[in-house]
C-alpha cells in the first residue's frame, strides 16, 4: 500500500442516479469515518445515454461519463473506491487501472466478474448464494446482508423530524406515507397499477381518518405518476422528484408518518421504511416474468426489452429475485401486503393491546439490530482491506 495509504486512506464514493444505491454507499461512509476516522469523498457522475452498451464487453473505461464527470477523476488516486449499480463499475475499473493499488468494494451484484472486486457486499436478492457457498471463509470477497445498507436510525429521524414537523404539523394523524418507486428491469409502473394502488390508498386514507404523505422518485414514470394523482384523494402534502434533489422531504416523511405504502420492487425504500418500526404495506409490482409479457404494450420499452435480452445472456449471478426479502420481511410480521381489506390497516394503525404493541416494537427491535451489525460488520471488512 502507498505512504499516503499509511497515513490517511483515501477512498472515494461513485455516485450515480439512483438514490438507493447513493443512500447505501453514503451509509458505509458515515460508518467508516464515525468508527474509524477515515475521510470520504463523494465524486458525483453523469452517465451518457449508451453506456448500458458498454457492459456487453466489459472494459475498465471512462466513455459511458460525461465530459464534466471525466474531469473530476485525477490523481492523486484513491485506495479504495466504493462502487454501487451497474454504471460506476468500469469507471472504478478504471481508476485502479491508473493506480494500480486501489482496492474495490461493490454494493449489490456487480456485472463485471466477481474476482474483479475486493469485496462485493450484496443480499439474498441476488443470485451470489452459489458463488458464495463455492468461496472458503477466509478467501471469500463476497459479504450476506440480510437487508441493504441505510442511515435510518433514531439520530437520523430526530434530525428529519426537527426539520419537517413545522410543514407538516397541521396535518391529521394518522399520517400515511406513500413512497413510490418506479421502472426497474422486469418490474414495469403501468396506468392499471396506478388505479389499482390509488383505490386501496384512498380507501386507507379515508377509513383512518388521516392525511396523506406522497413522494416520488427518479425511477417513477411521468404517465404513471400523472395517473396516479388523478385518482388520489387531495394530498396533505407531497413532493415530485426533481434531479436537483431540493427541499426533499422523504427523511422527514420517515421520522414523522405513521404508516407508510411503497411500491414493493424498491428494496431500499422498503428497508428504510421498515427501519422506522411503523406499520409498512408493500404494494405489489408484478414482474413481466410472472405473466405472458408480449401481450402488454408497456413491455415494449427500451428498459425492459434491454432488461429481457440481457438476463437471456447474462450469467446467473445478473438474476433478481425480491421475492426473498419480500418473504421474509412478511413472516417476521415487519411487512403486510397492502389490499383491500380495511380491517388490517384499521388494526395496525389504531390503538393496539399492549401485548401486540409489546411483540411488534420486540420485532422491530431485533430487525433494526440485525441492520445495525450488518453496517458495522460491512464496515469492519472495508477498513480491513486498508491495513
Amino acid at each position: 500500500m502507498s505512504e499516503m495509504a499509511k497515513e490517511t486512506p483515501r477512498i472515494w464514493l461513485l455516485c450515480g442516479p439512483k438514490a438507493g444505491d447513493n443512500s447505501q454507499m453514503v451509509a458505509l461512509a458515515t460508518e467508516l469515518e464515525a468508527e474509524f476516522g477515515y475521510q470520504v469523498e463523494q465524486k458525483k457522475l453523469n452517465f451518457r445515454f449508451f453506456e448500458l452498451l458498454l457492459h456487453i464487453i466489459p472494459r475498465p473505461t471512462l466513455a459511458g461519463l460525461t465530459t464534466e464527470s471525466r474531469r473530476t477523476l485525477k490523481p492523486p488516486w484513491p485506495d479504495l473506491v466504493i462502487t454501487a449499480g451497474r454504471r460506476n463499475e468500469l469507471v472504478a475499473r478504471w481508476i485502479q487501472q491508473q493506480s494500480g493499488v486501489t482496492r474495490l468494494v461493490h454494493l449489490g451484484r456487480p456485472w463485471s466478474r466477481l474476482e474483479r472486486f475486493d469485496l462485493v457486499v450484496t443480499t439474498p436478492q441476488y443470485e451470489l448464494l452459489d458463488a458464495l457457498q463455492n468461496q472458503s471463509d477466509e478467501s471469500s470477497n463476497i459479504l450476506m446482508n440480510s437487508l441493504p445498507l441505510h442511515q435510518v436510525d433514531k439520530v437520523a429521524l430526530a434530525e428529519a423530524a426537527r426539520q419537517w414537523e413545522s410543514q407538516l404539523k397541521d396535518l391529521a394523524h394518522p399520517r400515511i406515507a406513500l413512497l413510490i418507486g418506479g421502472n426497474s428491469g422486469a418490474y414495469v409502473f403501468t396506468s392499471e397499477l396506478a388505479d389499482s394502488l390509488a383505490k386501496t390508498v384512498n380507501r386507507l386514507v379515508l377509513e383512518s381518518g388521516g392525511s396523506l404523505l406522497v413522494t416520488s422518485s427518479a425511477r417513477t414514470p411521468k404517465r404513471f405518476l400523472e395517473r396516479l394523482q388523478q385518482n388520489l384523494v387531495t394530498p396533505g402534502h407531497q413532493f415530485h422528484w426533481n434531479s436537483a434533489g431540493t427541499n426533499n422531504p422523504y427523511k422527514g416523511y420517515l421520522a414523522l408518518a405513521d404508516g407508510f405504502v411503497v411500491t414493493a420492487e424498491s428494496v431500499s425504500m422498503v428497508s428504510e421504511a421498515v427501519a422506522t418500526g411503523k406499520p409498512v404495506w408493500l404494494f405489489d409490482i408484478p414482474s413481466a416474468n410472472d405473466r405472458a409479457w408480449w401481450r402488454s404494450l408497456s413491455s415494449y420499452g427500451w428498459k425492459p426489452m434491454s432488461h429481457r435480452f440481457t438476463m437471456r445472456i447474462a450469467p446467473r449471478r445478473f438474476r433478481r429475485n425480491i421475492g426473498r426479502i419480500q418473504q421474509h420481511l412478511v413472516s417476521q410480521n415487519l411487512v403486510s401486503w397492502l389490499n383491500e381489506d380495511g380491517a388490517q390497516w384499521r388494526n395496525r394503525l389504531g390503538r393496539q393491546t399492549q401485548a401486540a404493541e409489546s411483540q411488534a416494537q420486540a420485532q422491530t427491535q431485533a430487525q433494526a439490530q440485525a441492520q445495525n451489525a450488518d453496517l458495522k460488520r460491512t464496515a469492519r471488512r472495508v477498513a480491513a482491506l486498508l491495513n
